[in-house]
């Protein structure tokens, strides 16, 4: 046996509740090179390991908290490896381990911002990611002109689901001409792109975006954000949605290094990786993935699928009483293709995530499951609802009888109840996003996670939403739809690893596990509810091995 190392600490909380509390964890490498917790206790109980082992006591960590390391079981790194190199513009203020970026709430503040950056000798395309008509206004081609008009201009919605170009970018881009015009999806007066117009937009804006250097910079800058957040384990739900070997040569160049102090689980994205809609052929692709598993990069049994559009575009399904406005949303997936997708998954027995935005998506989800469950049931079968914006009860009573569980964007209610019950779905709707007293009263496990870069990948900030659910404008709203600080801290350990299967390794401190943990400088049940968005974190211990987060 290798030499133990004992780390001490003024608590830890292990998320066990056999043995909630403790002082001391003793770790060991194993011959697999992966370090593992031998014991939880105090250094008198750890006496046994030591009286016949050699070891070490590490004290570092004497005045600060130990909890088991954080998991975001639902990001997306290429995504964001193409959005971190643009400049932030967003409603609300984001903390970035290399940036504040503040709030930039109205129309004339947002182009009065996007002036002031763009407007330099740079002869480069300007990108800039975050903005939300919601927040900001209608802003067309003809203001980007007079806002910038001698700068090729993108700007890139906070939904990812459509870009706004001014005329420089338009020529630059080669995106001027009748044909693009012609498109049902693009109106090139206003230099609008969206949904499957955008990927017209994307084919011509790749070679910036998806350059060496940009894309690079964005994968390097996605370890400090993931590292920054004390996490030690992340979930890539959907890689495909660019281009599958692309994404995993990155993820290979970028994270399967020695400096990287974190694990990614990677679910492919059926609906990306099927553009032909040959879902067969997809699954037998998906079964050899595991083949290229790394010790820091895997898949197991996980695919994810979707059925309704996107909530910060207000394309969710929603039923009735449906939009203030009148408008209807969109499938991403028809209901006639998601089920048949779904069926080759289920009877080939793998564990279904499902993008559900609005509650008529939900309803697809569990109308599907339970025409699943009736033709071939299914036990532990972790049929989970990815996002959860819009439920209501009796889905939620029904989820339960399902055996469904749940991965959650609680991030909505703080950044868009306000302005969705203003201007989307009415007060009682938006106020009560993302439904998790009733997910426990319903004893539904659920994790929370950031959908990266739809919300800040920031645990404690999730948590935080979860226990207080205060939106934006400092309002608590749907008050019986808050959790406890166990339940929400809970939900970014040891419910998160049960969303990915992965229970048994992570996301608990116990004897047996891996020894992954996040180090804070406060106890989060000490400083109460309120108080968990603003506690520092030291770093992480990932592997046996601690790593400190650089401070600018």
């Amino acid at each position: 046996m290798t030499d133990i190392t004992i780390f001490t600490a003024r608590a830890i909380h292990t998320m066990e509740p056999s043995l909630p509390h403790a002082t001391a964890i003793a770790v060991r490498q194993t011959d697999d090179g992966q370090a593992q917790i031998l014991e939880v206790g105090t250094l008198e109980s750890l006496q046994p390991w030591m009286r016949r082992h050699p070891h070490t006591i590490d004290e570092r960590f004497a005045d600060k908290v130990i909890m088991p390391g954080f998991i975001d079981p639902h990001l997306h790194p290429s995504m964001a490896a193409v959005i971190l190199p643009m400049q932030f513009i967003t409603a609300l203020a984001w903390d970035l381990p290399w940036e504040n970026v503040p709030a930039t709430k109205s129309h004339e503040a947002y182009l009065e911002r996007l002036a002031d950056l763009a407007n330099t000798d740079s002869e480069e395309a300007f990108f800039t990611w975050g903005y939300h008509r919601n927040w900001h206004g209608d802003i067309t081609r003809k203001q980007l002109d007079e806002a910038c008009p001698e700068r090729p201009v993108v700007v890139w919605h906070r939904s990812f689901h459509e870009v706004i170009l001014n005329s420089a970018a338009l020529e630059h881009f080669g995106l001027n001409n009748n044909e693009v015009g012609a498109h049902p999806q693009i109106k090139l007066e206003d230099g609008l792109f969206y949904e499957n117009g955008l990927r017209l937009a994307i084919n011509a804006l790749n070679p910036v975006i998806m350059s060496p250097e940009k894309f690079g910079l964005g994968m390097q800058r996605l370890k400090q954000v993931a590292h920054f957040g004390g996490h030690t384990l992340l979930g890539d739900m959907g890689i495909g949605i660019f281009n599958f070997e692309m994404e995993w040569q990155a993820a290979l160049g970028f994270f399967n290094t020695d400096d990287t102090p974190f694990r990614v689980h990677y679910t492919p994205n059926m609906l990306a990786l099927a553009h032909d809609g040959d879902y067969a052929r997809v699954e037998a692709e998906m079964a050899a993935y595991p083949d290229l598993n790394t010790d820091k990069l895997f898949f197991t049994d996980h695919a994810k699928l979707f059925t309704d559009g996107a909530f910060f575009s207000q394309l969710m399904m929603v039923g009735q009483p449906g939009y203030l406005d009148g408008h209807e949303g969109e499938w991403m997936m028809v209901p006639e293709r998601f089920e048949e997708a779904a069926r080759l998954l289920w009877l080939k027995g793998y564990k279904v995530h499902v993008h559900c935005t609005g509650d008529m998506g939900l309803e697809l989800a569990l109308d599907t499951l339970e025409k699943l469950q009736d033709e071939k049931p299914r036990f532990n079968h972790r049929f989970t609802i990815e996002h959860f914006g819009l439920s209501t009860p009796e889905q939620v009573h029904r989820m339960a009888s399902l055996g469904a569980i749940a991965s959650v964007n609680v991030y909505y209610l703080h950044e868009l109840s306000e302005i969705y019950a203003r201007d989307a779905i009415g007060e009682e709707r938006a106020y009560s996003m993302a439904r998790l007293g009733t997910l426990k009263r319903n004893c539904i496990p659920f994790a929370l996670h950031s959908d990266y870069t739809m919300a800040p990948a920031l645990p404690l900030n999730s948590a935080w939403v979860a226990a207080t659910r205060e939106n934006e404008a400092g309002k608590i709203v749907g008050e019986g739809e808050c959790v406890p600080i166990y339940d929400a801290l809970k939900a970014i350990t040891l419910d998160a690893a049960y969303v990915l299967g992965l229970e048994n390794e992570v996301g608990s401190l116990r004897a047996g596990k891996r020894a992954d943990f996040t180090v804070l400088e406060q106890d989060p049940f000490e400083v109460g509810a309120q108080g968990l968005r603003d506690i520092p974190i030291w770093g992480t211990v990932f592997n046996g091995v601690p790593h400190p987060i650089e401070k600018p």
